[in-house]
């Protein structure tokens, strides 16, 4: 359908006014989307749990003017949406996600960015046909664990948190391609993440790195672009390979390490 169709209820009792929208949109041809809206929203409409067919579910004010209503709570209802293949309830009030998360097992795009998580279920880690997940502006102080275990996921940004550790699991995300961890509290990374060989960009702008690991060079797709040597390392005291080195790319970076270690050996 090329226009936005509404449908649900306005009510004249007590209840807020509430609406659910469907429309046309060529990013997503076919699924069956509902965007939730309403100016005067205090809670969230319980009916849209019952629409088990639903595929595209979309909660977030920054998406919607005119929504005002932020969740305190991801109800565990959701876990009858089981169909879900994008949830978006960015720029709410969320502090934990309910272990429900975990079965829906279609779930292929996540966005929680510009919440207040701290922590993440261990049941997300079964959402292994998930592709792009958005954790940006929460309270992270390390790389959830079970974020590791989702081994289809292309697309990841963790910044703006508060992270000061990434587990060595992060190596079982082979097929990662981005890897955005700007505005974070690391003050190193850990050799594991040069196994991840599909990386094509990785943005380590303003934490406390001093120093990369020595395999860094291995990352051999990364693609430094001139537009983004500031989010690569900018706001870091690196001094092992110095900033120089580093914003020329990772064949200088693998060169200067194996120019260390020779010197080392010497």
């Amino acid at each position: 359908m090329d226009a936005a169709t509404s449908f649900g209820c306005a009510s004249t009792g007590p209840d807020p006014l509430w609406k659910y929208l469907t429309e046309h949109d060529p990013n997503y041809e076919g699924k069956k989307k509902v965007k939730i809206s309403g100016k005067e929203l205090a809670s969230l409409p319980t009916k849209v749990f019952g629409l088990k067919q639903l595929q595209f579910l979309e909660m977030s004010p920054e998406r919607e003017s005119c929504l005002r209503y932020q969740m305190d709570l991801l109800p565990q209802e959701i876990s009858h949406l089981r169909n879900l293949t994008c949830l978006y309830v960015d720029s709410n009030n969320l502090k934990k996600i309910p272990a429900e998360i975990g079965t829906l097992s279609h779930l292929e795009r996540l966005t929680l960015s510009n919440n207040s998580l701290s922590s993440l279920p261990p049941e997300m880690g079964a959402l292994q046909r998930l592709h792009s997940l958005h954790l940006a502006n929460n309270n992270l102080t390390e790389l959830p664990t079970p974020l590791c275990q989702l081994k289809s996921l292309l697309f990841l940004d963790v910044s703006d948190n508060k992270i000061g550790t990434i587990p060595s699991s992060i190596r079982h995300l082979e097929k990662l391609e981005t890897l955005l961890l700007l505005f974070n509290s690391l003050e190193s990374l850990p050799e594991d993440i040069c196994c991840l060989r599909n990386l094509r960009t990785l943005w380590l702008g303003n934490n406390r790195l001093q120093s990369l690991p020595a395999r860094f060079g291995e990352l051999v797709n990364l693609d430094w672009g001139c537009n983004y040597c500031s989010c690569n390392f900018d706001g870091n005291p690196l001094e092992n390979p110095p900033p120089e080195v580093c914003s020329k790319g990772p064949e200088e970076i693998r060169d200067y390490f194996l120019s260390f270690h020779r010197t080392q050996m010497e």
